[in-house]
């Protein structure tokens, strides 16, 4: 039996977000503004059904696959939204799932950390995936499960406060999202964030 652990819709893609994706999925390149949906499965193998599910079923283009050991994780995007909405319409059929059999995201850890030293910063710098994080900003880490709906959070994060995206990791164990900014900007930011998070409907995880 497939289970449904992540499906996220993003209607607009933000410029950090868009970039850190481009830079890191190995797929086929999103730019600003484009739609988005992130599908997170297991077991993870099946993620090719889905795959071929979605590339054939509308003008979608996949961004990210990854099948690591237990979960899969798809992200397909493009510049048409109902295309988008279309994909993963399929990708429900095929799993023979409803929008609300996916697994309610819960927030791990949420943390704001003011004026970060320099030498914190230089550690965190190490293994960032997208931009750097300057001494003296507050950094904002948030954790959820499961882990593609870190994306929603992202995204939603930009789009409502002027912050710097340091680091983002939409699959594995958890999902992670590192910030950078002003405490006035990462306040705004983490709120968005959390906020998007909690409007999410579906089942509660069984693990």
């Amino acid at each position: 039996m497939t289970d449904l652990r992540t499906f996220v819709y993003l209607d607009r893609l933000q410029p950090q977000f868009a970039a850190y994706l481009g830079a890191n999925a190995r797929g086929y390149i999103p730019v600003p503004g484009m739609a988005a949906t992130f599908i997170e499965i297991a077991p993870g193998v099946l993620i090719n059904e889905i795959t071929n599910a979605v590339v054939k079923s509308a003008d979608v283009q996949p961004g990210l696959m990854v099948v690591e050991r237990v979960f899969g994780v798809l992200e397909f995007h493009s510049t048409k939204q109902a295309d988008v909405k279309h994909a993963g319409d399929a990708v429900l059929k095929t799993l023979g799932k409803k929008m609300t059999d996916r697994v309610k995201p819960k927030v791990l850890s949420s943390q704001i950390i003011n004026k970060v030293n320099p030498y914190h910063a230089q550690m965190v710098n190490i293994s960032r995936m997208s931009s750097m994080l300057l001494p003296g900003q507050d950094l904002y880490i948030l954790e959820v499960q499961p882990a593609a709906y870190i994306a929603l959070a992202a995204n939603e994060a930009e789009k409502n406060s002027n912050v710097t995206l340091v680091d983002c990791r939409v699959f594995g164990a958890v999902g992670r999202l590192y910030l950078g900014g002003r405490q006035s900007d990462i306040e705004r930011a983490a709120g968005a964030a959390e906020a998007a998070i909690s409007k999410v409907t579906g089942v509660e995880s069984k693990k």
